[in-house]
C-alpha cells in the first residue's frame, strides 16, 4: 500500500458538552482519491477544518509526509502542499476570473505577471478559459465551484481537501464537474472529498470512511460501507433502517413462496 500522505490518529474537538470528532484515525494514501461521508452533522466539516489548520484539536495528531502539523496554520499547512475548499465559496467577486484563480498561484509566485500566466493554465485545465475576464460576481454556482477549485488548484496542492464540491449544482452539473475531479486526482494530486452526492462517491472514490456523531462507523469501498447497516442506520435512522430491512425481507420471502 502506498505511503500516506496524511495521517491522523486518535484526534477529538469538543465544543463545550458536543463532542464533535471522537477520537478519529485514517489514513490517506498518496495519489488517491478518497471520500469522508455520513449523515448532516456527522462531524466530517469540523474533521477538514482540524486536518487543515483552521481548528486546534483537543487531543490526537495530524502528520502530512510524516511531519507533524498538529495545529499548525492553515497558511503553513498551504505552502507544504494541503489545501481546501470550502462548502460555501467566496470568490472575491469585483475581480475577474483570471485574479481570482492567481491569488492561489501567488502562494509560490511572486511575480504578478507570471502568476496571471499560471492562472490561465488552471483555468483551461478547469474549463474556465472563456470566462477569464469575467467578473467572479457574475457567474453562475457552477462556475464559482469551479473558481473555488481553481484557486486551490493554483496552490500546487500535494493533497486536497474538497468539501461538497458538487453541493447545489443540477444534475447535469454533477455529471459535468465528475470528470474535473478525476482530472485533478489522475494528474497527480491526492484528492479527499466530504460528499452527499452519493453518485459521485460511487464514481470517483477508490476508499471511502463513514463518519456519525463524530465517530468513524465504517471504511471500505463505495459499494461495501453503502451496504453496511451501520451505514443505512447512520443515515435513515433505526426505525426507517429496520422497516426497510422488514419489507426487504417480506418481499424476499414471497417472491420464493
Amino acid at each position: 500500500m502506498t505511503d500516506p500522505v496524511l495521517s491522523i490518529q486518535n484526534l477529538s474537538k469538543s465544543f463545550g458538552g458536543l463532542k464533535a470528532v471522537q477520537n478519529v484515525s485514517l489514513d490517506v494514501p498518496s495519489a488517491s482519491l478518497t471520500a469522508l461521508i455520513g449523515p448532516n452533522g456527522a462531524g466530517k466539516t469540523t474533521l477538514f477544518a482540524l486536518m487543515s489548520g483552521f481548528l486546534k484539536p483537543d487531543s490526537g495528531s495530524v502528520r502530512f509526509e510524516g511531519q507533524d502539523i498538529t495545529g499548525h496554520a492553515p497558511h503553513l499547512n498551504a505552502r507544504l502542499g494541503m489545501t481546501r475548499t470550502f462548502q460555501i465559496v467566496q470568490p472575491f467577486a469585483l475581480q475577474t476570473v483570471r485574479e481570482n484563480i492567481a491569488v492561489g498561484a501567488h502562494l509560490h509566485i511572486k511575480d504578478r505577471r507570471l502568476a496571471l500566466r499560471e492562472a490561465e493554465k488552471i483555468a483551461h485545465q478547469l474549463g474556465l478559459a472563456a470566462l477569464l475576464d469575467k467578473p467572479a460576481s457574475e457567474l453562475t454556482v457552477a462556475g464559482r465551484k469551479r473558481l473555488e477549485l481553481a484557486r486551490a488548484l493554483a496552490t500546487r496542492p500535494k493533497l486536497l481537501l474538497l468539501d461538497e464540491v458538487l453541493a447545489g449544482l443540477n444534475p447535469q452539473e454533477i455529471a459535468e464537474m465528475i470528470p474535473v475531479v478525476r482530472g485533478i486526482a489522475d494528474s497527480g494530486v491526492t484528492v479527499l472529498m466530504i460528499e452527499h452526492v452519493m453518485q459521485a462517491v460511487m464514481n470517483l472514490a477508490q476508499h471511502v470512511w463513514v463518519l456519525a456523531q463524530g465517530q468513524l462507523i465504517a471504511q471500505g469501498s463505495p459499494a461495501e460501507v453503502t451496504a453496511d447497516p451501520k451505514v443505512v442506520e447512520a443515515y435513515l435512522g433505526h426505525g426507517t433502517a429496520a422497516r426497510l430491512r422488514k419489507a426487504a425481507l417480506a418481499a424476499h420471502t414471497g417472491a420464493t413462496a
